[in-house]
């Protein structure tokens, strides 16, 4: 499983500050941020970057999970450290109450097995109150690879980078 690496709302805001002072700690500086299909940006919902849609249709295909019907669940559950933990998964189809948002229609990435197919994001109604606003990125250096959720809501995270405290 990839690893999860959460910032805080505290450290977003301190970021923020950060960057009108003139000093770029932006969480989200160099990264190409989308918006869902059908959504403004800035609208309550979940935004993915560049690399998190790359990254996930890699996975789709090895996982031979089809676009058109498939896609990448996330969700909260109870537990870990500070609380909450984010859990992502493939599933076939979205449950009757989760929200769908559909990434990358046409936006070609390196290696795209899928030839510029929309990804989507399936989200329950109970995790979503965490995780409207949170943007997926996706990091890969020397160290670690790894999915990161840049959460607004996060208010605390732990040690180990999995879980958070809302």
């Amino acid at each position: 499983m990839a690893m999860v690496t959460l910032q805080t709302a505290a450290e977003m805001e301190a970021a923020q500050k950060a960057a009108a002072s003139g000093q770029t700690k932006d969480p989200l500086a160099g990264m190409n941020v989308l918006t869902a299909q059908g959504q403004e940006p800035g609208q309550k919902g979940i935004q993915i970057t560049e690399k998190a849609l790359k990254r996930i249709r890699v996975a789709m295909a090895k996982e031979s999970v089809s676009p058109e019907q498939g896609g990448l669940r996330v969700g909260i559950q109870g537990g870990g450290c500070s609380g909450l933990s984010y859990n992502i998964r493939f599933d076939t189809q979205p449950r009757d109450r989760d929200r769908v948002y559909a990434f990358g229609e046409g936006l070609a990435t390196a290696g795209d097995p899928t030839d510029g197919a929309a990804i989507r994001i399936f989200v329950d109604p109970k995790s979503f109150i965490y995780l409207h606003g949170m943007v997926l990125d996706f990091e890969e250096t020397l160290m670690r690879q790894g999915f990161n959720f840049i959460n607004p809501n996060s208010t605390k995270s732990c040690g180990c980078g999995s879980s958070f405290t809302a």
